[in-house]
């Protein structure tokens, strides 16, 4: 069994540490994996460091050169130099656990999955507020609605190549400089029937960067977060709908600056409640434009 493990890069060296912890898996009998770098730089900056540090690994490694600047691009490229079997996906800048591959390839493998997708946990330092730390804002954890798995992220997942739901599927070019490109990309593939589940064993680590460390940075994530989750999952645009999608909005957001504003002498609680008002204001948004603003 193969396994193609697509990483895209921009400008970052931390992709070296990246690399030494998909090296340190701890492959399942029987399978082989090999690591496609995709870097979406203008120039293959990242090609001399990657290829420096593929010497020292164990698997092989394929550096890929995507321009420019837009991550669905890249994601693509990795999608187009992918011949195993499954596909997975990790961030430039997280750390997988030694078993990240083969719990990913348990869940999936058991349960008859098309796809499936691990926690991303933040690590941060020590001058993180504690507010910000006790709420955890930077991590990336799958979720289930109903107990079902409708989307995930490319930060920690795994894709069954073979799977016809799967197979000839690519990142939407227009995502790609607004962001959400994943999670439209999932989404479709479960409007289409694609089962999908979570490994919570299938850990990856991501240090903080010390500028996403403030209120502003979270607040223009949640922002957008709201506004992709209310495009994709919002399929049918009429005016039930969008009714719909407006006052249950409304509601949501009424309250949590409510909540927000009862907590008002607690940080972490304040701050929990106006974040989630910003999340809803992102999907009311959502109901008013069929274009996502570029943020990349």
């Amino acid at each position: 069994m193969k396994v193609d493990i697509c990483v895209c890069t921009y400008r970052r060296p931390s992709i070296e540490d990246t690399l030494q912890s998909l090296d340190r898996q701890a492959l399942p009998q029987g399978v082989v994996a090999r690591v496609i770098v995709i870097d979406n730089d203008d120039t293959p900056s990242a090609q001399e460091r990657v290829e420096a540090i593929a010497k020292t690994l164990t698997l092989p490694l394929t550096y890929i050169h995507a321009p420019a600047n837009n991550i669905s691009i890249a994601r693509n490229a990795g999608l187009d130099a992918a011949t195993a079997e499954w596909i997975a996906f990790i961030d430039d800048d997280e750390i997988a656990n030694p078993d990240w591959l083969a719990s990913l390839l348990q869940m999936a493998r058991i349960n008859d999955l098309d796809a499936v997708f691990g926690p991303a946990i933040a690590v941060y330092p020590d001058t993180a507020p504690d507010w910000m730390r006790q709420q955890d804002y930077h991590s990336n954890i799958p979720v289930r609605r109903g107990g079902v798995v409708q989307t995930g992220h490319t930060c920690n997942a795994l894709m069954r190549a073979t799977s016809p739901l799967v197979k000839g599927q690519r990142f939407l070019l227009e995502k790609g400089k607004t962001g959400g490109e994943d999670t439209e990309f999932f989404f479709r593939l479960w409007f289409k029937g694609a089962k999908f589940g979570i490994s919570e064993a299938a850990i990856v680590h991501e240090a903080v960067d010390p500028k996403r460390m403030n209120a502003k940075w979270i607040r223009q994530r949640k922002f957008r977060s709201g506004m992709s989750f209310g495009y994709h999952s919002l399929t049918t645009r009429n005016r039930v709908t969008l009714g719909i999608t407006v006052l249950a909005s409304l509601a949501k957001i009424t309250f949590c600056y409510a909540m927000a504003l009862a907590f008002f002498w607690s940080a972490r609680r304040r701050n929990y409640w106006h974040m989630r008002a910003v999340f809803h204001r992102g999907w009311l948004a959502s109901a008013f434009s069929t274009q996502e603003p570029e943020l990349y």
